[in-house]
């Protein structure tokens, strides 16, 4: 898929106009200057031809403000992907040395690709500022105003024109995982190991993602899409506007994705917070893996990593088949075990059940141990059968639901994990009258 990148200064309009040409708000937009610090990926499409866009961070001329020198490097790398580059400027703010700074660098460093000059912020637009943008010698620009939607069509014609100039990219599907946790447990750091770039900014000071980045590579042939995402903060320090989007951006990223990673930092004790990040990947039911990272800072004794195992195991009972890793993703130690585990997990959610093999093992799992009385009968199950799912899911038909207490239906489901081998992915398991149909 070809790809286009929204580059400018700080608080021109960029994430606005991103979250015009995608069609919802995936960025953060907020009047504080340089909120947007990574590369932010999304999927749009005009009069029929899909295409990708790329937010970047705004670019200053010097690099003595947080984090400036690592924006500007994330901007380089998206200039180098993108087949076409949209220049963005303010129309109320003019030209600025920041501005001719960024012409230079696209003069030079994009020379061979199509540059096209968007002007914001221009709802008011006369042309008696045409010779001004003329003078950035971009050829034709495009005034617009993202806060009003006005000259969008126009330019995003153009793009498509351009776009049709060169053949699509074809892309492999991919597996897509998100990665979540409290600030600064290390999850840039695993990002940028795993695909071999400075990808998405690493930095000690805690809450450096704000935004939900995707990150699309290949490992041993085969295509990943990870998500990195903000750190999770405790609601009540959710002060600032960007904490509340970067939450929700969290949630967003978790529901579009296979896979789970909580990340845990094992240099300090575990807290109240890791529990509530890991009751969101509980909520969400889909396969997790819980990461314990800065694994070199641990001091070691004898069967540390067992003690480790046994402390996350109390604190995350709920989570109690999501399987563990120890990794330093900083001196990339480790880190191949994440992908043989998710080879493992991805056997696991494609295991098919035979209808009469789950039924021999419902009813073995019944005269060992019988059904207890509860609610003044005792739950009998004729038969079940697997439903198609994300998930291993199964539903057992039975002489009344009500009958089932929570024990019996934990143990029932610890039978059939280990009857098929379905130790490390969520299984859901129904319980239906056995008059009830099943709807396809």
């Amino acid at each position: 898929m070809k790809k286009i990148a929204l580059v400018g200064k700080p608080n021109v309009g960029k994430s606005s106009l991103f979250n015009r040409i995608i069609g919802h708000k995936k960025a953060i937009v907020d009047d504080a200057p340089g909120i947007t610090r990574d590369r932010n990926y999304a999927t749009a499409s005009w009069v029929g031809r899909a295409f990708s866009v790329i937010d970047t961070g705004g670019i200053l001329k010097n690099i003595d403000a947080p984090f400036q020198e690592v924006i500007n490097q994330q901007v380089n790398y998206a200039i180098d992907e993108a087949d076409i580059i949209l220049f963005v400027v303010s129309e109320k703010e003019g030209i600025n040395a920041h501005d001719q700074y960024i012409a230079r660098l696209l003069k030079t460093k994009a020379k061979s690709k199509k540059i096209i000059l968007v002007v914001n912020k221009a709802e008011n637009y006369n042309h008696s500022s045409d010779k001004t943008f003329y003078n950035l010698k971009f050829g034709t620009f495009f005034p617009i105003s993202c806060t009003h939607g006005i000259g969008l069509g126009d330019l995003l014609d153009e793009v498509v024109k351009q776009l049709d100039k060169t053949p699509e990219r074809k892309e492999q599907e991919s597996f897509k995982f998100c990665i979540i946790g409290r600030p600064n447990v290390g999850k840039s750091s695993l990002v940028n190991t795993l695909i071999g770039q400075e990808r998405v900014i690493v930095s000690p000071i805690a809450n450096a993602t704000r935004d939900s980045i995707d990150c699309t590579f290949k490992y041993h042939g085969k295509s990943y899409t990870i998500i990195d995402t903000a750190g999770i903060r405790r609601k009540g320090k959710m002060s600032a506007n960007v904490d509340k989007y970067s939450y929700l951006r969290t949630q967003e990223a978790i529901s579009r994705s296979d896979l789970i990673i909580i990340m845990l930092d094992g240099s300090e004790e575990f807290n109240e917070q890791d529990e509530v990040i890991a009751g969101l990947a509980h909520a969400a039911n889909i396969p997790t893996i819980i990461v314990v990272n800065k694994w070199d800072l641990v001091k070691k004794e004898d069967n540390t990593m067992s003690k480790f195992e046994k402390l996350i195991r109390a604190d995350f009972d709920y989570l109690a088949w999501a399987p563990i890793v120890f990794i330093s993703a900083k001196d990339n130690k480790r880190v191949h075990t994440i992908f043989s585990t998710i080879e493992n997990i991805y056997k696991e959610l494609k295991t098919k059940v035979a209808t009469s093999a789950l039924n021999e093992v419902v009813a073995k799992a019944q005269i060992l141990n019988p059904p207890p009385k509860f609610k003044g009968n005792r739950i009998n199950i004729h038969y079940g059968t697997q439903v198609e799912s994300k998930i291993p899911t199964f539903v057992l038909f039975t002489n009344d639901p009500k009958y089932l207490h929570f024990s019996y239906a934990r143990y029932i489901e610890n039978q059939i994990r280990q009857a098929f081998g379905l130790t490390h992915v969520p299984v859901t398991v129904y319980y239906k009258d056995k008059n009830a149909r099943i709807r396809k």
